[in-house]
């Protein structure tokens, strides 16, 4: 008997997941205490854990992935630094301007074709101390890449521009917001794929299904003004174990299985490539994230597949994003992959008609 579908697909974002009973669960039992004080245990717990996964010094727990890209910026440059950065990174196209508008850095843009800048690309843009120049003060790479159909970005691509960023007197930046999927997609330990990077953001409340957070990570003296840029950004939070408990328990059980969304991914991309009128956008590392290109406009598509339960988004007038995520299993991937095709294929098919 076919599955009916009483509530919407919603591929729009991994965001989009919510906890789960155990989660919810854990979070209601979670000890807690005042994190602006330092005396929440279980903030301790998730900044020690993801401090040593990752292979570094120290982390601080933030609200959002966002706010902790921006402190992180903050923490390492000065106003009118540069950092050279992917052009369609997140922090360039989706998180307000804050880089500009709060750290008053400039983004010197590269387009990594690839997911992340190239040595040789990183070197162009690096340009030697001048009296008449900004500073180049770091290197901002993202893992996986979002606005490249969330690509996982290779050891050695990162080793590769990171190397040359040091060797400028630059530091490196990692936006891991979901640098999970990239050590699972890549099978590489995910410490080892941040090895070079000073500072890493990794989001817990992407595909790890938790409600709320993301933490940085990095050694000791960054974190420590990475926390200070916390609180001026209005990010100290008091009985934060609630939220805390929620990352643990994600980082402990939603990692491993990050490999399913990864091939849901894979289904939904293989029948929109046999769609008449659709253009997969491919990468070489896919993971959770599938990019297409549409004959017709991006808000007709989304339009006709909400009508029929199938939540999509926008990247550009033709372009449309789905994101694959633990709240939506295989057999929901299987639907929503041949609910879009058959949209497309109808328009294909009135077109030729």
């Amino acid at each position: 008997m076919s599955r009916v579908w009483s509530v919407p697909v919603d591929l729009r974002s991994d965001t989009f997941t919510t906890p789960d009973a155990e989660m919810r669960r854990v979070m209601a039992g979670a000890e807690v205490g005042d994190d602006v004080w330092g005396e929440d245990p279980s903030v301790h717990r998730l900044e020690e854990e993801m401090a040593a996964r990752l292979g570094k010094e120290a982390a601080v727990f933030v609200p959002s992935g966002t706010m902790g890209n921006l402190a992180s910026l903050a923490a390492q440059t000065r106003p009118g630094d540069v950092v050279i950065v992917d052009s369609v990174s997140h922090v360039v196209i989706d998180e307000a301007g804050g880089a500009g508008a709060v750290a008053g850095v400039i983004l010197r843009t590269v387009d990594a074709v690839d997911g992340a800048p190239t040595p040789a690309q990183v070197a162009a843009a690096f340009r030697p101390p001048d009296p008449h120049r900004p500073i180049p003060r770091l290197l901002w790479l993202e893992n996986t890449n979002g606005g490249r159909a969330a690509t996982a970005v290779t050891v050695e691509a990162m080793d590769a521009a990171a190397a040359v960023a040091h060797g400028a007197g630059m530091r490196v930046h990692c936006d891991g917001a979901r640098l999970f999927n990239a050590a699972v997609a890549l099978g590489v330990d995910v410490a080892r794929l941040v090895r070079d990077c000073d500072t890493v953001s990794v989001c817990v409340s992407k595909g790890l299904g938790a409600p709320v957070g993301s933490v940085v990570s990095g050694d000791a003296a960054c974190i420590t003004e990475v926390r200070l840029w916390r609180l001026r950004l209005g990010g100290g939070m008091r009985q934060a174990g609630i939220l805390a408990a929620a990352g643990l328990h994600a980082l402990h059980n939603n990692v491993d299985r990050l490999a399913d969304d990864h091939a849901n991914a894979a289904l939904l991309a293989g029948v929109l490539r046999d769609t008449d009128g659709v253009t997969v956008y491919e990468v070489p590392r896919p993971t959770n994230m599938v990019m297409f290109d549409s004959v017709r406009p991006a808000r007709d598509v989304i339009a006709a597949a909400a009508d029929r339960g199938v939540l999509i988004g926008a990247v550009d007038d033709h372009r449309l994003r789905c994101v694959t995520h633990r709240d939506v299993d295989r057999a929901a991937v299987e639907h929503a992959a041949h609910t879009l095709s058959a949209v497309l294929h109808d328009w294909s098919a009135t077109a030729v008609g």
